[in-house]
């Protein structure tokens, strides 16, 4: 994975309604703690950091504006100089300027962290691979919520997680780990 030398790193959704207790039980519980990993990474290497920040329009959303839920949480608030957009809608390039803002900077890479695997991380990273970047998306560094699939039957979180991740494999995205992204230079020095 030599190519990530001009990589940003993408942080979706990392807010404080993703707490919330009426999205229902998830998976990979130590997602933050890689997500805080390849930031602190990033940071340490100078590299582009991407801060999404979903704006819903529906109001009994966790993430609809004038509440709590909204604000970034403590460990993922940007820092001066990093970049910040807010989206509407799950893919994180529509609408946005993204396409635009990584073009503008040279940028070819994207890793993808962050939630919801199956919502904002699915679709950010098809419209990645569709613009023709090359997507990263470190499986531990990403989770979802439990989800009744279209036939009725309740699906665990890890199930749509590695469904969710299938659907992205090779196609629009290449699924990795944290600590396989970590160990690439010149993100390691």
């Amino acid at each position: 994975m030599q190519e990530l030398n001009d990589a940003a790193l993408l942080i979706i959704g990392m807010q404080q309604g993703t707490d919330d207790l009426r999205l229902g039980e998830r998976n990979n519980p130590q997602a933050e703690d890689n997500m805080r990993s390849l930031l602190q990474a990033w940071r340490s290497a100078q590299r582009p950091v991407v801060h999404v920040r979903h704006i819903s329009r529906v109001p009994d959303s966790v993430y609809f504006p004038g509440q709590p839920g909204v604000e970034f949480q403590p460990d993922f608030h940007p820092l001066a100089g990093e970049h910040v957009l807010e989206k509407s809608l799950p893919d994180a390039f529509t609408d946005t300027g993204l396409d635009d803002w990584l073009r503008a900077h040279g940028i070819k890479h994207v890793v993808i962290a962050g939630v919801v695997t199956n919502n904002s991380i699915e679709a950010t990273a098809r419209n990645a691979g569709n613009l023709g970047f090359a997507a990263f998306v470190p499986a531990d560094a990403t989770f979802t919520f439990d989800k009744t699939d279209f036939n009725g039957v309740r699906r665990s979180a890890e199930e749509v997680h590695a469904m969710s991740l299938a659907n992205l494999q090779g196609e629009y995205a290449t699924v990795t780990t944290s600590a396989q992204l970590l160990a690439v230079r010149p993100i390691s020095q």
